[in-house]
């Protein structure tokens, strides 16, 4: 079963050992129509604006204004309605799929945790990546070679296990770290 969840920050439990948790809110969706293959068209709020698209989908469906993003799941519903919360009240363990947080063009000390060289004077090796190459043959560079570029700003799943979980309030506590700054929105699976 799969969830949309905010991610609200970080946090620790107050018994001894202490353990370091993330919260993450779970948000308030509306499931709109089951497919054949079990899963879900669902509908929840976001910041997203509106545009006549999901406005045509939203009359559709017979939903309020502020549910204006859509997405596919797997659920545990049988048919349409709020979605039903009763898998995350069980489950032991959870993927948690977020983006994570993106930190431009970035250098390979940066990127890859490169020692560099001596920063003392004359030394002229910094933080400068070093030789790439290999010798005559086979006279290119290797596929996957670490090089400064892009880092961060891609889709990052862990496994987490609950710690607990608040139906009232929608508020699932997993142990450990998740990807992505607070208040991004990513998924949850539940995982055996």
């Amino acid at each position: 079963m799969e969830f949309i969840v905010e991610k609200i920050g970080m946090s620790r439990t107050i018994n001894v050992p202490s353990i370091p948790v993330t919260l993450l809110k779970v948000q308030d969706v509306k499931v709109c129509e089951i497919t054949e293959d079990g899963r879900a068209i669902v509908a929840y709020p976001s910041g997203k604006k509106r545009n006549k698209a999901i406005e045509g989908q939203q009359k559709k469906y017979g939903l309020s204004p502020e549910y204006n993003r859509f997405a596919t799941l797997k659920v545990a519903n049988t048919e349409a309605g709020d979605l039903d919360l009763t898998p995350l009240s069980e489950a032991k363990k959870v993927k948690v799929t977020f983006t994570s947080k993106g930190r431009g063009f970035s250098g390979v000390m940066k990127r890859w945790n490169f020692a560099g060289g001596p920063r003392s004077h004359g030394s002229r090796f910094h933080r400068a990546p070093g030789s790439i190459g290999n010798c005559e043959w086979p006279g290119r560079v290797q596929p996957g070679q670490k090089m400064p570029g892009q880092y961060g700003n891609a889709t990052v799943t862990v496994k987490n296990e609950i710690v607990s979980f608040d139906p009232e309030n929608k508020i699932l506590v997993v142990k450990g770290a998740v990807p992505g700054p607070n208040g991004a929105m990513g998924r949850v699976r539940i995982s055996k």
